[in-house]
């Protein structure tokens, strides 16, 4: 912090001194920041559009999983990229409410899908219950993947 203080101050010193040197050399390096900031923000644009389009469905089905891991993940890839890792926390919901029933801890489980899953393709797994508030039955409760973080090929 320090540093970016002092080369702030550097700058505004040099500006108020040399402006015909520092005015041009300052607007240029204003131009090359706000292009490294849209290049990013397209990048971050594209990444959350190629997200939105993957299909992530979350059922509670201890018939169809072991007694473990009772949610039945299914997750396709309609994107026009090879999904190469995928990252989400899941929340759980009473039907027709909006509060988050889950306990947020360090100790709650990670939930990732698949390491390549090509576009069209489609991927299912089981996977635990994340820790639940007291009182609360994970067969009456809704699920949904909150908080997508994913890579996709180049």
């Amino acid at each position: 912090m320090l540093i970016g203080v002092l080369l702030g101050v550097t700058w505004l010193i040099l500006l108020i001194r040399y402006p015909g040197r520092a005015l041009p050399i300052s607007a240029g390096a204003l131009i090359a920041l706000g292009l490294v900031v849209a290049w990013v923000l397209w990048q971050d644009h594209r990444e959350n559009q190629r997200l939105s389009r993957l299909e992530l469905r979350i059922e509670y089905a201890p018939q169809q999983c072991t007694g473990d891991r009772p949610l039945r993940v299914l997750l396709t890839n309609h994107s026009d990229r090879p999904l190469q890792s995928l990252r989400w926390r899941i929340a759980a919901h009473s039907p027709g409410d909006r509060l988050d029933l889950t306990q947020r801890s360090f100790s709650e489980p990670r939930y990732q899908g698949p390491g390549d899953l090509q576009p069209g393709e489609s991927w299912s797994a089981c996977m635990p219950v994340p820790p639940l508030r007291p009182g609360y039955r994970a067969s009456t409760l809704n699920f949904r993947a909150e908080g997508l973080e994913g890579d996709f090929a180049r």
